[in-house]
């Protein structure tokens, strides 16, 4: 624990410890609206649009991609029928 000898050490502690206590409560001013910002701009209409319709190009892409390489095709129902009479 500190030990003060005169009132103006004293004062100038507090007066410090004000100034830090404003300083903190400005940062967490700052980190809310921040945070606010992030969260209107990540949960726009045209964001969720934009990724929804950019993860459904991806996957297109992907299955496409995959068909291609390993070239399998879809079996018809018809053609499946067909082959259990056999």
């Amino acid at each position: 624990m500190k030990r003060y000898t005169t009132f103006e050490e004293i004062d100038r502690d507090l007066k410090y410890l004000r100034l830090k206590s404003q300083i903190d409560l400005e940062e967490v001013k700052l980190g809310i609206h921040q945070s606010k910002e992030t969260i209107s701009e990540t949960f726009s209409p045209i964001n969720l649009i934009a990724s929804t319709v950019a993860s459904i190009v991806k996957k297109a892409f992907v299955l496409k991609v995959v068909d291609k390489l390993i070239g399998i095709k879809p079996v018809k129902k018809k053609e499946y029928e067909d082959d259990e009479h056999l």
